[in-house]
């Protein structure tokens, strides 16, 4: 090999090192790697930047936008609510998620199906008090595992099928031909998280807890008239188990139910009173049906679903003290409505209007996002702070924006447009029919991820480039010539290898020419060499960097590298055993 292949490898060896060994984020050891390579002249510009304009790359952003459009509708509510419901146990609930994250990917791209299901799933486990980091694992294995088994439910199954029709001269694959041996993967891929991996899946919570959040509020909440919650029990509503928050009592007609029961059926304009820390608050306002119960909030000039939550601490210097909320007209003077008090953990036995405000007393209030700035050195409060991710939900969009959702998939599906296209189109009706606004789509966007992804082909490509990866996978596979079963072996391993470090499609494109070389030197079928290609370059699970959906879920599920290597590898070697087993079988050599 040339110097620049060496470079290339060592390059490569000591990325993957930073991210196993210390707590360097992916994207700045990503990148890192290419700016040696660029300097050092391995990359030009236009092959370091290549990985900015890649589909796949831009696809995965502009999925971003159309998830942020079903999470500020609220219809990523109904998607928890409806389909992954609420588990009694942590099998339960990884069972409840990968069965229809698996059937999801074998019809959609499954990078698409991790995007619209990640603030889904953040948001279950949130509720349901779940460890985050038992599930998102699972989420992106499952869809990995249910994309192999169709042709269109990965692009690499159309890629490899592509090059078997150009350049093998083998007709084009059936859509569930590849299911023969994918199929039999998932099936015992899925077995095997909801065991074995369940005990190797790491324990992890955030650094700082909502529950362990001093600020305790009470805020009175209201059922609408139409409110689709009006005649569920506590329980089935979804407002039993809520972290960090109770439900003290029911104000019915005049009259108060304490103690509430989780069998306690739910009534049109119940005001409901809770007790708990802001966060819970924010998922409260997240409820269909369920709004603050102060009219202060609706007689606001601003458009609710253009506001945000803002906590305020009363100075002594404030001029509404000694006064009621009410009686200080406390909406007409800041153009923003108290929707709960906070005093030191101490509940306050009046309603929202009637309390008397006093110096150090934590106002929750509903106002524009402009209210901090205004008042940030006022000297009617000590602190202003704006309470993360709690716009109100555009609840009377979320019909539009799952029809969006619905279009986009038959469009890809049906293969009226493809995925790049339908996303655009879907990311752009987000827009256009008020979903979303412009502001919340450029902040949906993880850039984190994008710049990761986008820097891992560019690492491919150099490998590629300087004929590393083609010198190392030309030199192991003539060791196995003789034998089709341990060439076929060979080929999976090292294309498996490859996709953890590389690109699933980069690997897949890179092993090709080898694996029908080899078929055809030792004058054998080349279907089981493309079939273990094809399982090969999908099924990546050792690394975040593999494959798109393992890296958009390494920081939110707040993994570490080896994490993937505890579980992924048990998984990677029962796929391989699969695959080789059974694709001489179905096909023959």
């Amino acid at each position: 090999m040339t110097w620049e292949a060496w470079l290339c490898v060592g390059v490569v060896v000591l990325v993957i090192g930073s991210l196993v060994l210390t707590k360097v984020a992916a994207d700045v050891a990503l990148v890192g790697g290419v700016v040696i390579l660029l300097l050092a002249g391995v990359l030009t510009p236009e092959d370091a930047l290549r990985g900015l304009s890649n589909e796949g790359m831009v696809t995965v952003g502009i999925l971003y936008i159309v998830a942020a459009g079903l999470r500020e509708t609220g219809a990523i509510a109904w998607l928890v609510q409806s389909v992954l419901g609420r588990p009694k146990t942590l099998a339960r609930a990884q069972v409840r998620l990968m069965a229809p994250v698996m059937g999801l990917s074998a019809f959609l791209n499954n990078t698409p199906v991790v995007a619209m299901f990640l603030p889904a799933v953040n948001e279950w486990a949130h509720r349901n008090r779940l460890p985050i980091s038992k599930l998102l694992i699972p989420l992106s294995y499952a869809a990995i595992l249910g994309g192999t088994c169709t042709l269109i439910g990965t692009s690499t199954n159309l890629v490899v099928n592509g090059l078997m029709t150009k350049d093998a001269g083998l007709p084009t694959l059936g859509m569930f031909e590849i299911a023969w041996v994918a199929l039999p993967c998932a099936l015992i891929g899925f077995l095997y998280l909801i065991s074995l991996g369940r005990w190797l899946l790491p324990d992890r919570k955030p650094v700082m807890s909502d529950l362990d959040d001093p600020r305790e509020y009470t805020v009175e909440m209201l059922v609408e008239p139409a409110s689709p919650l009006a005649g569920k029990t506590i329980e089935a509503a979804g407002l039993r188990h809520l972290p960090g928050m109770y439900l003290l009592e029911i104000q019915r007609d005049g009259d108060i139910l304490p103690a509430i029961a989780p069998h306690q059926r739910l009534q049109a304009n119940d005001q409901l009173v809770f007790v708990g820390v802001v966060d819970s608050i924010v998922d409260l306002q997240r409820f269909r049906g369920l709004v603050p119960a102060s009219d202060q909030v609706f007689k606001l000039e601003v458009p609710r679903p253009e506001r945000c939550l803002m906590e305020a601490v009363v100075s002594d210097s404030c001029p509404l003290l000694g006064k009621s909320i009410r009686e200080g007209r406390f909406r007409s003077h800041y153009n923003a409505a108290v929707i709960a008090v906070g005093r030191n953990g101490e509940r306050i036995e009046r309603k929202i209007g009637d309390i008397v405000l006093k110096p150090g007393d934590t106002l929750l209030i509903e106002a524009d996002p402009g209210f901090a700035e205004r008042q940030h050195n006022s000297r009617d409060f000590f602190l202003v702070s704006q309470v993360p991710d709690s716009r109100p939900l555009r609840q009377n969009r979320a019909l539009m924006a799952i029809t969006i959702l619905v279009a986009m998939v038959l469009a890809v599906t049906l293969e009226w447009l493809p995925m790049l296209q339908a996303a655009m189109v879907a990311a752009g009706l987000m827009l256009v029919t008020r979903c979303i606004n412009s502001a919340v789509a450029r902040a949906a966007v993880d850039w984190k991820v994008l710049i990761a992804i986008a820097a891992s082909f560019a690492l491919g490509l150099s490998l590629q480039k300087t004929g590393a990866a083609g010198f190392i996978a030309a030199e192991v596979i003539a060791l196995a010539q003789s034998q089709p079963w341990v060439s076929l072996a060979v080929v999976y391993l090292l294309t498996m290898f490859f996709t953890e470090l590389i690109t699933n499609n980069a690997a897949a494109v890179l092993m090709f020419p080898i694996a029908l070389s080899t078929s055809q030197a030792l004058d054998v079928n080349f279907m089981p060499f493309a079939i273990a290609i094809m399982m090969a370059a999908s099924a990546s699970f050792s690394t975040p960097i593999g494959y798109q959906t393992n890296l958009m879920v390494y920081g939110p599920g707040g993994y570490r590298f080896s994490d993937y290597f505890k579980v992924g590898i048990p998984l990677n070697i029962t796929m391989a055993l699969i695959t080789i087993g059974l694709a001489p079988l179905v096909w023959g050599f």
